[in-house]
């Protein structure tokens, strides 16, 4: 599933070729696409129509147009990439994509944005804003740690309060949002901590270190247009990041640690892999072998 790196490339490129244009039509093929808008497919089109996008926002993993009616009332559309979701911009008269979803057409008749999801693992929904102008479906969703309202302190604060996997706490949008498997484990092969290692056996310097390094790596990520691991995962205009070539433990099985040349391996976690190196990244001990 695309991580922060990954949908932050795909709001700038709605920045960029959406935002300031009028929503003339929006044609959607199916139901399952706005499944998460619980009025259905026609409703989300009626209200769709005729809106002007005046943002592309993003938190953490999470995307979202700013749209506002001729009478000034706003909104978000909310759009899920799922597993395998592409906002792709294309010319009008360009042929349509094996699965396509829905198509937004402008009222400047300039290039359409086009969701297509080979998986069909994402959608579309409409959402009211809060005060802060975030949805309110996702207002449990914690800042990440490119967001002005990020609060490393209090983070750190949540993650030593914890008794389980530090990796679990990262991975956990309401605590910190934006990190998954992928930068979880890259962050952690960075800091040296093995992902098992209980979060309140970490000292706070040590959490702040680590997720210091979960920001470094995402911006890295971020500069080289994000994670790209098969055609999947693309921008607005259809080309894919190339970060994974600089993976240093992510995906990596089998290849020597780029600190100490012992093979990189995986193993079960929450239901997911994990990658890193037994060398750098010791098992935490278990109590029974404390006592001992």
């Amino acid at each position: 599933m695309p991580e922060l790196p990954e949908v932050e490339v795909v709001r700038v490129g709605l920045a960029t070729h959406v935002v300031g244009r009028t929503i003339e039509d929006l044609q959607v093929r199916g139901a399952r696409v706005a499944r998460r808008h619980l009025a259905g497919p026609d409703d989300l089109v009626a209200r769709v129509r005729h809106t002007r996008v005046e943002e592309a926002r993003r938190r953490g993993k999470y995307l979202w147009l700013v749209l506002a009616t001729p009478g000034g009332d706003r909104s978000a559309l909310l759009l899920h990439l799922g597993m395998s979701g592409q906002l792709l911009v294309k010319p009008p008269e360009a042929p349509d994509e094996r699965h396509l979803h829905a198509r937004f057409g402008f009222a400047d008749d300039g290039p359409e944005l086009r969701f297509v999801d080979q998986r069909t693992f994402g959608g579309m929904a409409l959402a009211e804003l809060d005060i802060d102008d975030i949805p309110d479906t996702i207002g449990h969703i914690a800042p990440d740690p490119f967001d002005p309202a990020y609060d490393q302190r209090a983070v750190i604060a949540r993650l030593k309060a914890r008794h389980s996997a530090i990796k679990r706490g990262l991975l956990d949008q309401t605590v910190v949002s934006g990190i998954g498997n992928i930068y979880a484990d890259e962050a952690l092969w960075r800091a040296g901590v093995h992902g098992e290692r209980p979060s309140d056996t970490l000292s706070r310097p040590a959490l702040g270190r680590l997720l210091d390094h979960a920001r470094e790596v995402m911006g890295e990520a971020l500069a080289k247009g994000g994670t790209s691991f098969d055609a999947l995962y693309v921008n607005v205009n259809g080309a894919s990041g190339y970060f994974d070539r600089s993976l240093a433990a992510y995906g990596q099985v089998g290849r020597p640690c780029g600190r100490c040349g012992t093979l990189i391996v995986r193993e079960h976690f929450m239901n997911r892999s994990s990658y890193f190196c037994p060398q750098c990244q010791p098992r935490p001990r278990t109590r029974a072998e404390v006592l001992i």
